[in-house]
């Protein structure tokens, strides 16, 4: 609607304009300070350029009024443009918002937590996040490509194999353990113990040696915890890359460094020169020991990634990893690609409330809120929902208690009535929705008019929030239509009211935009509450 409404104003001032939603909607729907940015090369007050560029309005179809308005031009939609718009929306709902094929792929990887355990509340903040970008970005037309890297080299593995072989000495077989500084803890860990046993025998869990052998079999256990919790939620992956498998190309990468001079030894260490592009220090790569670092697995990803030609990658990491940005990018360009492909989204931490105090970590879990066991209290939708209700590099703290409120404070249930109301209406009136769809929007007042010029809004608000990368402009919109019904419902006499078919149709349009909105966000409207 928005794209459409800006090429009529632009083909007919022959002008580019931006385009404002007024605050207040009784002075229009759409507005535009385009008198204010010409009044230099008019020499001209605002006011004077706007009223002259509102007489090139006259007689338009698609607008009702076009009024100045203190510099302002301001455009109120005419009710045979709205009901248009809206019956090409409701004849072909499930193509609401879509758009054509953008012929453009993007590789979107996002969680690529460890493997060395169950995942926590925090990864949950990028998961949602990864997973609803995706759906809104295929929704209009993007061809992205879901991936979980799996760190799966490194010291952490060997930790994997400590931890679970420690806590099958301490809780199977009843030893005292000396356990060190740093280790893994969780139920999950006995769980693990015990498929090691069955697998291997006893003796590995007592062999100092095999530590690798058992993370190796731990992690994939690991893995399919992580996996199952993601699915439990509606979040999959297209592809998983395993780190450990690709440093078979680490030195054909480092050849690639070599030769063009990115590289340099000292103190027996082998270095990339990331200083030259934009890094406070040059980083190792290279061990004295001969080992790649984790670095070196970073730049044999993301030169793997884009040997597979993507026009784009997205990676969503959590906020300790800001600094790692600047070197990753230079390792980028050392291997002869494009950084400025590479995009990095920040996820910042999440804190949890229960009845206004912090919430408290289990024993079971460890020394961590398993994602998992909110979802579990909570349900997947109001998770998923509460997630995005921020942008992802703004710190979260949300109660768990509101969300279990069946009032306004609790936005996804705030929806869900709105949407279920909308349903109950249709009961009551003994209509089916399917045949409101051809009904006529006649005879209707201004707020009928712009509950379905809200709902029409959706296909803006999603462009919006995928160009920023900001899902909270889509559950701040889901409310604010949720809030507009609720105020239509308990305002008007709907069933055997005198425009009651022009009432259910619009009370349709609003129905398909929650509907739409929430299946993006990964959730399920519901019809009866």
């Amino acid at each position: 609607m928005q794209n459409i409404v800006k090429k009529h104003i632009e083909d007919i001032l022959k002008r580019n304009v931006v385009l404002e939603k007024p605050k207040d909607i009784s002075l229009g729907h759409y507005a535009t300070p385009l008198a204010f940015s010409l009044a230099k090369e008019l020499r001209k007050s605002p006011i004077i350029i706007a009223e002259d560029l509102a007489t090139q309005f006259e007689n338009v179809e698609i607008f009702e009024s076009v009024q100045a308005i203190k510099g302002f031009l301001n455009f109120k939609l005419s009710s045979k443009f709205i009901e248009k718009l809206a019956d090409v929306a409701l004849q072909n709902q499930m193509d609401f918002c879509k758009r054509e094929n953008q012929n453009t792929n993007i590789l979107l990887e996002y969680v690529s937590a460890n493997p060395t355990g169950p995942l926590h509340i925090g990864h949950a903040r990028g998961a949602i996040l990864g997973d609803t970008l995706a759906r809104v970005g295929r929704h209009l037309g993007y061809d992205i490509h879901k991936e979980y890297y799996i760190n799966d080299a490194g010291s952490q593995m060997d930790l994997l194999g400590l931890s679970v072989c420690l806590a099958a000495r301490e809780f199977i077989y009843a030893e005292t353990v000396q356990y060190p500084e740093t280790y893994y803890r969780g139920d999950y860990l006995l769980d693990i113990a015990k498929a090691v046993i069955e697998k291997f025998g006893k003796d590995i869990i007592f062999d100092d040696s095999r530590y690798r052998e058992v993370a190796t079999f731990s992690k994939d256990l690991v893995l399919d915890i992580i996996v199952n919790d993601l699915r439990n939620i509606g979040i999959e992956f297209d592809n998983f890359v395993s780190e450990s498998a690709l440093y078979s190309n680490w030195e054909s990468t480092k050849k690639i460094l070599e030769d063009n001079g990115s590289l340099y030894t000292k103190d027996k260490k082998i270095w990339i020169k990331s200083t030259e592009l934009g890094d406070d220090v040059d980083r190792v790569v290279v061990r004295e020991n001969g080992i790649p670092t984790y670095l070196a697995g970073d730049i044999i990803y993301h030169k793997d990634k884009f040997d597979r030609k993507y026009d784009n990658c997205i990676n969503i990491w959590g906020a300790d990893h800001h600094g790692y940005i600047t070197r990753v990018k230079a390792a980028i360009k050392f291997t002869g690609f494009n950084p400025d492909k590479l995009e990095v989204i920040l996820s910042q931490m999440v804190s949890l409330l229960r009845g206004g105090e912090p919430y408290k970590m289990s024993k079971r879990a460890g020394n961590v809120i398993l994602f998992s066991d909110i979802a579990e209290e909570i349900g997947s939708d109001a998770l998923r929902f509460i997630f995005l209700t921020k942008k992802s590099d703004t710190h979260l703290e949300f109660d768990l208690d509101r969300l279990k409120n069946h009032d306004s404070s609790n936005p996804i249930f705030y929806i869900n009535y709105a949407h279920a109301r909308i349903n109950q209406v249709f009961k009551k009136a003994e209509v089916k929705m399917t045949d409101a769809v051809n009904y006529k929007l006649e005879n209707m007042n201004d707020d009928v008019i712009n509950l379905v010029y809200e709902s029409l809004l959706l296909e803006a608000i999603l462009e919006e929030a995928f160009s920023k990368r900001d899902m909270q402009k889509v559950t701040d919109y889901l409310y604010t239509l949720s809030a507009s019904m609720h105020k239509f419902y308990n305002n008007y006499k709907i069933v055997g009211s005198e425009n009651q078919d022009s009432i259910l149709k619009a009370l349709t349009m609003v129905s398909l935009s929650i509907r739409t909105g929430l299946r993006l966000l990964g959730i399920t409207a519901k019809d009866t509450m």
